[in-house]
């Protein structure tokens, strides 16, 4: 085994999806608290590669069968028989122990909840097997990210108190007001993006009994509730608070790229998937640079005041 089948197995590219919402998820709880330096975000983000790395990692190992009877995903490790389970199983404990390692390393509230992503990534993989919520899941994985990476942070002020609420001076959740409406925006985009790639395997997926959102309803319902669920997610990021308006048209133009990119794709792009999977990868990154900018337009105008 070499480093390159690692990074195949696991998909690596993938983490350019959740990184950027790391990285906001640090950049608010520093805007909000003032604290955090460089080895907070170097923790967080350790952190943040061994969970999708066991995220992926479980993935592949409990849904090994189902990859080994589909088309598409035949010669995937596991399924293909290029890596041993024994491998998956090190591999997968490597990158626990890289999430365990690093959230202990920021405070014992962030150890602490480390069982709840863990405990998502191996429920994932089984909700195909009884339901089209399965999608709905994966964005509530996804929507950790920028949770986790807050807490890492709000934990270092108020421990326990930055989940409960639990503060003497305090009427509201402290995570309320800008983080809850975005990790919300960030379930319900991921979960649109998983509808759409889950197209190229309705075939395979109703003959394995498997649930997702194509194969279950259609392709025209899948059309009309991706632009829906866009719609929702751009007003989660709408809403969350306090933002500015970098990130409203960021957000606003990531959400109509997204749209009509599904909107038009059996008559404008010969290869859908590949084409959704770029917009949708840029989407956080796009997002994070407008948060970068609307916090340094702030802090700018705060100097100059």
């Amino acid at each position: 085994m070499d480093v390159k089948q690692v990074l195949s197995f696991i998909k690596i590219e993938h983490t350019l999806f959740s990184l950027p919402f790391v990285l906001m998820g640090y950049m608010i709880a520093v805007r909000q608290f003032g604290v955090g330096d460089g080895f907070d975000l170097l923790w967080i983000l350790i952190a943040a590669v061994g969970a999708r790395g066991l995220a992926m990692a479980l993935n592949r190992i409990i849904d090994r069968d189902i990859d080994a009877a589909n088309p598409r995903t035949q010669g995937r490790h596991l399924a293909s028989g290029s890596m041993s389970m024994k491998t998956a199983w090190s591999l997968a404990a490597v990158f626990l122990a890289m999430l365990l390692i690093s959230a202990g390393l920021l405070n014992r509230v962030a150890l602490m909840m480390a069982w709840l992503p863990v405990l998502t990534f191996v429920i994932y993989p089984y909700m195909k097997r009884f339901t089209w919520g399965c999608h709905f899941w994966l964005g509530l994985c996804l929507g950790l990210a920028p949770a986790g990476a807050w807490v890492a942070i709000a934990a270092d002020v108020h421990g326990w108190g930055a989940i409960t609420g639990l503060l003497s001076n305090r009427t509201e959740f402290l995570w309320a007001p800008t983080l809850l409406p975005i990790s919300i925006g960030v379930a319900l985009w991921i979960a649109a993006f998983d509808i759409n790639y889950a197209r190229m395997d309705v075939e395979s997926d109703r003959e394995q009994g498997i649930h997702s959102f194509p194969s279950t309803f259609g392709d025209r319902v899948t059309t009309r509730a991706t632009v829906q669920l866009s719609l929702l997610w751009f007003a989660c990021f709408a809403i969350a608070n306090p933002m500015d308006g970098f990130w409203f048209l960021g957000a606003a133009a990531m959400m109509a790229l997204a749209n009509i990119v599904v909107v038009l794709r059996m008559e404008r792009f010969a290869d859908f998937q590949t084409v959704l999977f770029r917009v949708s990868m840029i989407t956080g990154w796009v997002l994070l640079a407008s948060l970068v900018i609307g916090f340094s337009a702030e802090t700018a105008g705060m100097a100059l005041g």
